[in-house]
């Protein structure tokens, strides 16, 4: 009796066991097919993106880190699958787990030729990234000179306010090098209408901020444009 009980509690073990296993497996598979499109579309294989696409995919499902198809084209610049993925209707504003979207990350990275089809295709100029800045911002501190004069043309406020007190302006003089670009940068952000006494979050000015740099032709720049 106590041996058929044993065996019997082996067998409710085993069949539990197998039930776990299972269940993994069928999430396993579940994964597997939802970053499919997402893995193709960051490799950049239009073809097969437009396969299961075509077959009825999910032009929005997520892989783990919450990207979509898109949004994976974008982290690799796929300029191609970006447009047919837009083309077909794919969210510019959808946000990965680090508050990132194909509109946001190509206008922080530069990368000119998505941002243009996001801007065409609906971004919401007014969405932030985790630090709670606009795309501007980012592109400003990265030296991007063609995507700040982009996206200011577009209407994105030259005057915003991150979390960390910084404007696009700010960003453009304590994390910039004071190069040729920055000083192109700085222009272009006064001309778009960007307040030169607008201070940080710790009251300190732009102009005070670039001569704590040395930077003088953005010292120039500020004051020639009313910097105090």
């Amino acid at each position: 009796m106590k041996t058929f009980f044993l065996r019997g509690k082996w067998l409710v073990h085993l069949a539990s066991i197998l039930i776990v296993s299972l269940v993994f497996m069928v999430k396993g598979m579940a994964n597997s097919q939802l970053d499919s499109l997402v893995s193709l579309a960051e490799q950049g294989n239009l073809q097969a993106v437009k396969s299961l696409v075509e077959q009825g995919a999910n032009i929005e499902q997520r892989d783990l880190r919450q990207r979509t198809a898109l949004m994976a084209a974008t982290h690799e610049n796929r300029v191609d699958v970006a447009r047919y993925l837009i083309e077909r209707g794919a969210d510019v504003n959808a946000k990965d787990n680090m508050q990132d979207s194909p509109y946001l990350y190509s206008g922080a990275r530069g990368l000119q030729d998505i941002l243009l089809l996001t801007l065409k295709n609906g971004a919401d100029l007014k969405s932030t990234n985790r630090y709670g800045g606009t795309a501007l911002i980012p592109a400003a501190e990265r030296g991007h000179v063609t995507t700040v004069k982009t996206l200011i043309d577009a209407g994105v406020d030259v005057n915003h306010v991150n979390r960390l007190g910084w404007t696009a302006l700010i960003e453009a003089i304590i994390l910039g090098d004071g190069s040729d670009k920055y000083a192109q940068i700085v222009t272009e952000l006064i001309k778009g209408g960007a307040d030169v006494n607008l201070a940080d979050g710790s009251g300190i000015s732009p102009l005070t901020l670039a001569k704590s740099k040395g930077y003088r032709n953005l010292i120039e720049i500020l004051e020639n444009s009313g910097a105090k």
